[in-house]
């Protein structure tokens, strides 16, 4: 379907049988809505009509709507498009443009980018670490079979691609303190062999076919208005939702383990930044990011200065473990800074008061005193 090879006899006769593989129509860059690669997406230089069509797949998870929601603020509500194969919650339905997309189905991307004259694609449709290695053969599908479609749908129409990344790319035979951009990755779960892919075939297709793809490797993201989705750094989001609820917090990792995290907003600024950054000033096309590095223990010492009652117990999960052992416990992301000018607000102080904050823990801590 995608890559039918396209053969074509060149300089003999059609009796010598020699043929040359010749490239699909789709990358001959024809197409009349053209985006120049060098394009400057910044937001000083858009008029009214020139803000980029924006589509953010697998958009009902935990940075899609997030994303979304500052992105329109940008561009304008009718110019970013949320999908997804879920049907959305009506807050979200009702907030802007929604509609059904399904990654597996390569002619329905077509006619989402087409018909809705899409310049900027987010592609976040994957399935996590820990509820990968419980599906092995439905991440494989969803993972690596949905980024060729939307590989070969960016690529065909000029977008701007953008796909994340994550600590998971990394195994523990990479260097963990600091990890840098560069380095051996050989990662042991079906999650990260499928994000190292997802960064090779993204710079395979920006140097054969000019594909305007970028890429961050986000490390752990803390969001205060979602759930957790099946991620091994998901015990910091749900620490917060059991002290405030609870006052006590049962661990799945030892209390030791140290792995590097992001506040939602430090991470969806990041991705904003990068797609709007001049494309001379990017030395590479995924780049690491980050904010902080702490352990369970160090998140939960944070705590107990706003919920004094607050306890933690440790009850590990091997395979959960096991996967945070072979990650970074820390990421060297010193080119973002330097090429694009990366900077981070949040660091744990301020990450914890802003979570407690937000589940309104300063009630529970008057009740208590």
């Amino acid at each position: 379907m995608l890559f039918i090879r396209m053969l074509r006899r060149v300089g003999q006769s059609p009796a010598c049988g020699c043929w040359t593989p010749v490239l699909p129509v789709r990358f001959l860059g024809i197409s009349p809505r053209q985006i120049p690669a060098d394009a400057n997406f910044h937001s000083a230089s858009f008029s009214d009509t020139d803000h980029p069509r924006v589509l953010i797949t697998g958009g009902l998870g935990q940075l899609g709507v997030g994303l979304a929601n500052l992105l329109r603020k940008r561009f304008g509500k009718d110019n970013v498009i949320l999908s997804d194969i879920r049907k959305p919650p009506d807050h979200v339905f009702h907030s802007g443009p929604f509609i059904y997309s399904d990654i597996l189905d390569y002619k329905n991307l077509r006619e989402i980018v087409v018909n809705n004259r899409i310049t900027w694609l987010f592609h976040y449709s994957a399935l996590l670490s820990a509820i990968g290695e419980a599906n092995v053969s439905l991440a494989r599908a969803v993972n690596i079979t949905g980024l060729h479609n939307i590989l070969d749908v960016a690529a065909e129409h000029n977008l701007r691609l953008f796909v994340p990344s994550t600590i998971g790319a990394f195994g523990p035979t990479s260097p963990r303190n600091p990890t840098p951009d560069l380095c051996i990755q050989r990662p042991r779960t079906i999650y990260g062999v499928s994000k190292v892919h997802a960064e090779l075939m993204g710079e395979y297709y920006h140097y054969r076919y000019g594909l305007d793809f970028r890429c961050l490797r986000y490390p752990g993201i803390i969001s205060a208005d979602s759930q957790p989705g099946g991620g091994t750094t998901d015990y910091a989001v749900q620490i917060f939702h059991d002290a405030a609820k609870h006052g006590k917090f049962e661990c799945n990792l030892e209390a030791r383990t140290r792995l590097p995290m992001m506040y939602i907003d430090d991470c969806l600024r990041a991705t904003l930044e990068v797609m709007e950054a001049p494309a001379e000033s990017l030395s590479m096309r995924t780049y690491n990011v980050s904010a902080m590095s702490f352990t369970p223990e160090e998140l939960a010492q944070e705590v107990l200065k706003h919920v004094p009652e607050f306890q933690i117990t440790y009850n590990v999960d091997a395979v959960r473990q096991a996967i945070a052992d072979s990650w970074p416990m820390k990421f060297d992301d010193s080119n973002a800074r330097k090429d694009w000018g990366w900077k981070h607000d949040f660091d744990l102080p301020e990450l914890v008061t802003t979570m407690l904050n937000f589940h309104g823990s300063e009630t529970r801590v008057a009740q208590a005193n």
